[in-house]
């Protein structure tokens, strides 16, 4: 075997080592919205434990009562090499001899992230997580979006109804039912042991949010309107309105490359006791001529809704919107909202 086959052949034996290592990696476990975090007893208990706890276990917006952003799971540095390095979402701090943040995929299940910190001293490995925090957490929730998503995409409902309604794919679990089709609208839902976790889909015309008033106050107008229209309890005059005692909370994002308007909140019933927390996205769909609103509420009285609502954000994250518009007549509610305006 001469020089150049001889290194051939060990590139070879190379590349189908690190395949086959890579497609043998281990799955990641755990439950959604739970974090490992890898840290001597010593600085957990101290500063550093205090800092974690506060930055990632602060309560997640939007929700009527307190809930964590996440759960948070503290094993001792002697521990790394054991069942939580399968763990999705790892945080490692250590004390070291220099500063360092980094973040590793996939370093020991996939898929999964391996945040690294480590300092020479306490206040270094504070500075550490006070900047790299709002990374951290985007990374996680982004990860965790996927996940959900990867377990809804076992069981789907078909694509049809929704190409045909809305000119638009969605990802949405077979568990949940139409309760309500009417021109340009539709309710689906899905019935738990707690209540039951609820997704909208409706379009109205650019005007109804595109103008010069407040953005949130049309589209507080336009949820209320909606459930007015279509969201009612069983009583007389107990249509859904957004809570009027808390402003919900407003955010400008892309969503399928798209401006949209991300609004978290929590709705009541009028004239009645039931409540929980809905998210709403309004996307401006040009090619379309409309805004597209894809929004997720839930009635769970006596159960926590943190991960509910991860659940029905993820499913309305999976949204693709055709180019070619529909050509269609106008929906009602495209009608009613243009006649208003």
């Amino acid at each position: 075997m001469n020089r150049f086959h001889f290194i051939l052949f060990f590139i070879t034996i190379f590349f189908f080592s690190c395949k086959e290592e890579t497609t043998n990696a281990r799955k990641a476990t755990g439950k959604i919205n739970n974090i490992s975090v890898i840290i001597d007893d010593l600085l957990w208990n101290g500063e550093i434990g205090d800092s974690i706890r506060n930055k990632f276990a602060s309560p997640v917006i939007g929700l009527p009562q307190e809930e964590p952003l996440f759960n948070i799971n503290q094993y001792p540095v002697k521990l790394m090499e054991g069942f939580m390095t399968d763990s999705r979402n790892i945080i490692v701090i250590k004390k070291d001899t220099k500063e360092n943040f980094k973040i590793v995929k996939n370093q020991y299940a996939s898929p999964q992230n391996v945040f690294h910190i480590s300092g020479k001293a306490a206040n270094d490995i504070l500075c550490l997580i006070q900047k790299n925090a709002a990374e951290i957490i985007k990374t996680i929730h982004q990860t965790e979006i996927e996940e959900f998503q990867r377990i809804n995409k076992k069981s789907l409902l078909g694509q049809k109804f929704f190409k045909e309604n809305f000119n638009l794919n969605l990802d949405v679990p077979s568990n949940y039912q139409l309760m309500l089709q009417k021109d340009g609208f539709a309710w689906f839902k899905k019935e738990i042991i707690s209540g039951n976790t609820s997704l909208l889909l409706y379009q109205v015309p650019m005007s109804s949010i595109e103008n010069s008033n407040s953005k949130v106050s049309n589209i507080i107008k336009m949820r209320d309107s909606i459930g007015k229209l279509y969201i009612h309890g069983k009583e007389l005059n107990t249509n859904m309105i957004t809570e009027e005692a808390y402003a919900p909370y407003f955010f400008n994002i892309v969503l399928n490359y798209k401006k949209a308007y991300e609004t978290k909140g929590t709705w009541e019933l009028k004239n009645d006791f039931m409540s929980g927390p809905f998210i709403n996205y309004a996307i401006v769909d040009k090619e379309n001529d409309r805004i597209l609103v894809l929004e997720g509420f839930c009635y769970s009285p006596s159960k926590e809704k943190r991960d509910l609502m991860l659940e029905l954000e993820a499913i309305i994250k999976s949204v693709k919107i055709n180019k070619k518009p529909l050509t269609k007549e106008k929906s009602k509610i495209m009608a009613m909202f243009e006649n208003r305006d």
